[in-house]
């Protein structure tokens, strides 16, 4: 496709090339390819449940052993929190002034019926009171828009308009914490290392950047205290290069109001650069709204360090078989230990390597790559990824496999994607260097065969948009796999502002 000179500039300032527009381009005519589900990975396929004794034997070798690391926890916190309050906004939208019941919105009566109960219920009164009423005249006038308006708006908490971290989620005896805060809280209890440095990577929005640098600089002293440690900060913005060009639905390049070429974030599984840039070689991820109250806090630590323990102990085995196999020659014990390894970690073999020299060669290249160990939690109808055996070139291997990625015209496929026992709450720990302490380029171990393509809208006109499956999909789909299940009570996401008055979140 020739571009004007002015669409070339465009693309040039963000970051992106011809050949990457072409190639993004060629991916909203052609498609991409629906995985090939094999079958659910399940407890004793796929998924490693463990015993007490195990769990404890894990948890205490990870706390022996992180001394010898540098470790780093990962929290993707971009974006505003707009569909958090997805039902306030549509109620405020159909208002517009006209008569309601908030029989109509049962979410927002839920809301409105349970103020009290937030975090950030005492914010939202000072708010109020300083416009010259109280949350109560406007609850006896029913005047619940208000409230909302006071909610999601810059006349009050502008919560719609703020990234999740800022929000105040849990109410304690000496005040609230904000989600931001509850990461903090946790790494110090499973990611300090042995100088008290708690290393945390926040991905941001370039708006907010500014935002986030001013609450943790209002933070830090006392927590430094607090938790006797020293927290290192550092931020990352998601990297415009990795944005992907909009089309309209005749698939012609989609431009804005003032002529210029419309991009969006590729998603999640654009962080693997940001992920790709960090110095560290335990990494823990979460997201930004999976925090818990304190009270269910040692679910997390016990099995973050839990994930943590796996992943070194992997390590040390495909080390030894890695330090084995560069040394070229092979007994025929190393070939049962490494094929049993193999066999251990889901790794697929064929098998027909002709000669010593290829299954060395085939071996190292299976073995050596990153490590991620991620928790699985019983599948109770959250929306989000599973695990699943797939097959690709004739290898299987196991994968987070999300809806839009499956055929659901295939009705084999539609069973064997709704046969799954577990689900991915992004709960992983990584090890991103190899068995000679260097740091592996992950952007070599991603599959640029995985995305969708989605409906959205600019300015009133439906647009198509092209996005990466997750940063745990996609763009870890080569790396050596390890699921373990995890207890429910590891989970507590905030998807829509009443999570917050589930029980997990109530002090």
């Amino acid at each position: 496709m020739v571009f004007c000179k002015q669409d070339n500039q465009q693309i040039l300032n963000h970051g992106l090339t011809i050949d990457k527009i072409e190639i993004q381009l060629t991916n909203f005519s052609k498609g991409f390819p629906f995985v090939k589900l094999v079958s659910p990975a399940v407890i004793e396929d796929g998924i490693l449940s463990l015993i007490d004794k195990e769990i404890d034997s894990y948890v205490s070798y990870y706390e022996n052993n992180i001394t010898k690391h540098k470790v780093l926890k990962f929290v993707p916190a971009s974006g505003a929190a707009t569909r958090m309050f997805k039902d306030l906004i549509d109620f405020i939208g159909k208002y517009n002034g006209l008569p309601y019941t908030l029989k109509e919105f049962p979410a927002v009566k839920k809301t409105i019926d349970n103020l009290e109960k937030f975090a950030f219920y005492e914010e939202l009164k000072i708010c109020i009171e300083s416009k010259g009423l109280s949350i109560e005249e406007y609850l006896n006038k029913g005047d619940y828009a208000s409230i909302i308006n006071f909610i999601l708006s810059d006349i009050g908490l502008n919560y719609s308009n703020s990234p999740k971290a800022w929000l105040s989620f849990h109410n304690y005896a000496d005040g609230t914490r904000k989600s931001i805060e509850e990461h903090l809280v946790e790494a110090s209890y499973y990611s300090k290392q042995e100088d008290n440095t708690i290393n945390i990577h926040f991905t941001v929005s370039p708006e907010h950047k500014e935002g986030f640098e001013r609450i943790i600089d209002g933070l830090i002293v006392s927590y430094n205290k607090k938790y006797k440690s020293n927290y290192t900060i550092s931020y990352s913005i998601q990297k415009s290069s990795t944005d992907i060009i909009a089309v309209n639905e005749d698939l012609s390049i989609a431009y804005d109001k003032e002529g210029k070429i419309i991009f969006r974030p590729a998603g999640h599984g654009a962080l693997i650069e940001n992920l790709n840039d960090l110095n560290g070689d335990i990494i823990f991820i979460k997201n930004i709204d999976n925090v818990a109250h304190d009270k269910l806090k040692h679910y997390t630590y016990k099995y973050k360090k839990l994930l943590a323990g796996i992943l070194l102990k992997t390590q040390e085995k495909v080390f030894d078989a890695l330090n084995v196999l560069e040394k070229g020659t092979l007994t025929s014990q190393n070939v049962v230990d490494i094929f049993n390894l193999c066999t251990e970690l889901g790794i697929s073999l064929n098998n027909q390597e002709k000669s010593e020299s290829d299954m060395i060669r085939v071996l190292f290249n299976k073995l050596n790559r990153p490590i991620r160990v991620c928790g699985m939690v019983e599948n109770v109808g959250e929306p989000g990824g599973g695990p699943f055996w797939v097959e690709k070139n004739s290898q299987k291997s196991l994968q987070i496999i999300e809806s839009a990625q499956v055929n659901f015209e295939d009705e084999e496929q539609v069973y064997v994607f709704k046969s799954s026992t577990h689900f991915n709450p992004v709960d992983l720990v990584c090890g991103v260097r190899n068995f000679r302490g260097e740091n592996f380029d992950l952007l070599k171990y991603t599959d640029p065969d995985t995305g969708f393509i989605s409906s959205k809208t600019k300015d009133g006109v439906k647009i198509l948009a092209q996005e990466l499956p997750g940063l745990w999909n996609g763009a870890m789909a080569d790396w050596i796999t390890i699921f373990v299940e995890v207890p429910l009570e590891t989970f507590t996401p905030v998807k829509e502002i009443n999570d917050l008055l589930r029980e997990e979140h109530q002090a």
